[in-house]
């Protein structure tokens, strides 16, 4: 049975580790508290970095969290796209890297419309997009327009690129690096609107932090996406 206390009552900033799903790291959180537990935003399994996770009642402020930004680096494969957009699918494609990666990347800042990775949690016709991927069903994926505020190269090889990411929310990492003719090889979330991975924790030892803390440093337009009665319910616990 899913543990649904209210109590405690808090916002875990979370440093995952690579191999575990954000759902595991959910579960664990859940496992300390014995609360009711949720999350702003999920990670690949290979994936590290930031995750949000919120305890107890804080789970009605999920809304005000959701749709922050992100901020991410990865480090890109550009000779090779997969079936997954990352590190552990089947190679589609092999290739010379971009003859021109500057102007490549230029392409990709600002609003972008890319085609969502075929093994995403979307749903299609009511199934997880992985679901049909691993099933083999060919499935031509929607397009999904985000925003690109900053888009950096940080390091170069002839065969990889080292990119420092700032997008908007639900914006995927993998669309950005098949774009670029490549697949992720790491994928580290470093930022969620003002929180920032440096202040996270493994969730064995992450505090729970006031929400009251939280919220205050939210933006405006975060804290109207939940009624105000709904967070003064929330702050008064």
């Amino acid at each position: 049975m899913v543990p649904r206390a209210l109590t405690p009552v808090g916002v875990a900033l979370v440093d995952k580790p690579a191999g575990p799903s954000s759902f595991q790291i959910v579960a664990a959180l859940r496992r300390r508290t014995h609360a009711r537990t949720g999350h702003a935003g999920t990670l690949d399994p290979f994936a590290t970095g930031l995750l949000v996770l919120l305890s107890g009642a804080a789970t009605r402020i999920a809304p005000c969290l959701v749709g922050l930004d992100k901020r991410y680096e990865t480090d890109v494969d550009l000779t090779a796209t997969t079936t997954t957009g990352d590190l552990e699918g089947d190679v589609v494609e092999q290739h010379d890297p971009p003859a021109d990666l500057d102007a490549a990347l230029d392409r990709l800042r600002g609003e972008v419309e890319l085609p969502v990775p075929a093994y995403s949690a979307l749903k299609i016709a009511g199934e997880r997009a992985y679901r049909l991927a691993r099933r083999g069903a060919e499935v031509e994926m929607p397009l999904r327009r985000s925003f690109v505020s900053a888009l950096d190269a940080l390091e170069r090889t002839d065969t990889t690129v080292r990119l420092d990411l700032r997008v908007s929310s639900g914006t995927y990492v993998r669309s950005i690096a098949a774009a670029l003719g490549g697949h992720c090889v790491t994928l580290r979330r470093t930022e969620v609107g003002p929180f920032d991975v440096g202040e996270a924790a493994p969730v064995e030892d992450a505090p729970l932090r006031p929400v009251a803390e939280i919220l205050d440093r939210l933006p405006q337009g975060a804290l109207d996406r939940v009624p105000a009665a709904v967070r003064e319910g929330v702050l008064a616990r």
